[in-house]
């Protein structure tokens, strides 16, 4: 059982023996479900509002789509600055600060007279408050749980997925009453929510309890002078043989006493003492880049990078598309919520399966973003309303497998472990920036091009078929430099051991024999 060794009020940090796979942790996993459906949920429904935009501003689909391309872009982008901020004042205070940034920009969009106006507020404001309201909680998350990690961080995610649910619909009705600009200013006043999530983020601290050493037993005293004449007698009839036997301790490698030549001065003396005090702890990185020389953290990276293509477009072009195949804008939204609700099952039973010990969570992930490239590749051929319902069910749940665990399997140690989850975070998000920023705009384009929505999903599919190749090599790359790098330690450990004799007294022994014999051979 862990114990709570300190007892402190709420602002001050939770100090632990051991990762609490609980207690205060139970509060965080509540907070980021809502930071979850305040952030990515209102990215996923977002969608609502693009055939609005479109006739508000007179702008094509790509040139529209770049609103959420910006704002991904700067979320992702800015990962490092959020991990250096976090390290710097705490994960509390940046969660906070993101939700008032997140909110500032969503209610002055709601003012916006241009598609420009919108790349800022939304794009840039809102952007930059997403990437400091997820990426501390979800690190914090990760801190407070070892065994239950999967399965907690997979079913506070799905927030997001119940944002989803609940915001398509309700937005939908929102708009046809008030209009989609005071839509969007109730949804900048929601999010201030927030602010209260991130309040509730009280830092966590693991010292481990020291084990006291139990000191050696003195030897009885009798024993030790029996020793010590033996030592005496051993010596004199060494010296009157003329052969040196080394049965002294002090003739012992690893027992050698050097003898005493002069007392060293008392200021010296102290100098040395000073020397050997406990050294000074090293200071915490603010961000640590060391994680870019590790191969299976590029290879997930690039992982990272390529999936992203696949996890916003879809839920950006399922309305228009369905609303290019003749289906009415109600039963659009319930298929987007559809997904939704799937989603939140393919986070649950990921986590399940992904708590479950002994496995390989990588291999786990790896057939979940091949089902999700299937997903992708289906959608296209569906030409109804039933067809694309099934369709967005299947890709919602396969979905939910990969976006609520891919984040948190930094923490395993076939990528970079706990000990890095912070900066890898950082880095990887921050690498995750240029697929956000260019994939909701390519499919933006092609859909422009061709005239069919189809070929938004057909991007998509590709770049997540990228990703499972990438995926694949982070295992074997883990392999092969944790084998590199034991063959030196090995080969410096053999040089660094001489070949001693088993028994060094019998070897003197046997020289003293010989020694002996030469010297009766002489006389």
């Amino acid at each position: 059982m862990t114990v709570k060794t300190v007892k402190m009020p709420c602002t001050a940090p939770n100090v632990y023996t051991k990762v609490p796979d609980g207690g205060w942790g139970w509060t965080i996993a509540f907070a980021f479900f809502f930071v979850e459906a305040l952030t990515y949920g209102i990215l996923k429904s977002f969608g609502v509002f693009f055939n609005d935009l479109m006739e508000s501003f007179d702008e094509t689909n790509s040139r529209i789509s770049w609103i959420i391309s910006i704002c991904v872009f700067v979320q992702t982008f800015t990962a490092p600055l959020s991990t250096v901020l976090s390290n710097r004042f705490g994960h509390r205070l940046v969660v906070m600060a993101g939700g008032v940034l997140i909110s500032t920009g969503m209610v002055t969009a709601s003012f916006s007279r241009t598609v420009v106006e919108m790349y800022i507020t939304i794009g840039v404001v809102s952007g930059l408050g997403y990437c400091l309201s997820f990426l501390p909680t979800v690190t914090i998350l990760s801190q407070y749980f070892d065994k239950r990690r999967s399965l907690v961080t997979a079913v506070a995610s799905t927030g997001e997925c119940f944002a989803v649910f609940s915001f398509a619909p309700a937005i939908t009705a929102l708009k046809e009453q008030i209009g989609w600009r005071y839509s969007l200013l109730s949804v900048g006043v929601l999010q201030l929510g927030i602010v209260i999530c991130g309040s509730l983020l009280r830092p966590i601290i693991i010292k481990e309890q020291e084990e006291v050493k139990a000191q050696p037993p003195e030897e009885p005293t009798e024993t030790k002078y029996m020793l010590e004449n033996e030592q005496t007698r051993t010596s004199i009839e060494s010296i009157d043989s003329g052969v040196e036997i080394t049965t002294s301790p002090s003739n012992v490698p690893g027992h050698t006493k050097a003898e005493p030549k002069s007392e060293e001065p008392k200021e010296h003396v102290q100098i040395l003492a000073a020397n050997n005090s406990t050294p000074p702890e090293p200071k915490t990185k603010l961000l640590d880049f060391s994680v870019m020389r590790d191969y299976s953290f590029i290879c997930y990276a690039f992982f990272g990078l390529f999936a992203t293509l696949g996890f916003f477009a879809p839920s950006l072009y399922i309305i228009p598309l369905s609303l290019s195949l003749g289906i009415s804008k109600d039963h659009s939204a319930y298929i987007l919520s559809a997904m939704a609700i799937a989603e939140v099952f393919g986070r649950i039973s990921a986590g399940w399966v992904l708590n479950k010990k002994p496995i390989r969570k990588i291999y786990i992930e790896l057939i979940c973003v091949v089902l999700l490239s299937v997903a992708l590749f289906a959608f296209p051929f569906a030409s109804e309303f039933w067809g694309l319902m099934t369709c967005s069910i299947f890709f919602g749940f396969m979905l939910g497998t990969v976006a609520g665990t891919h984040i948190p399997l930094l923490a395993e140690d076939d990528v970079v472990g706990i000990a890095k989850m912070s900066s890898a975070a950082g880095v990887y998000v921050f690498i995750q920036s240029l697929a956000g920023l260019a994939g909701p705009p390519v499919a933006g384009v092609l859909v422009d091009t061709t005239q069919n929505y189809s070929s938004a999903f057909y991007s998509c599919a590709a770049g997540m078929v990228l990703g499972a190749v990438f995926l694949s090599l982070v295992r074997p790359c883990k392999v092969g430099l944790c084998r590199r790098r034991q063959q030196p330690v090995e080969e410096s450990t053999a040089r660094a051991l001489p070949e001693l004799p088993d028994d060094f007294i019998d070897m003197d022994i046997a020289k003293a024999e010989n020694s002996g014999k030469a010297c009766e051979s002489t006389a």
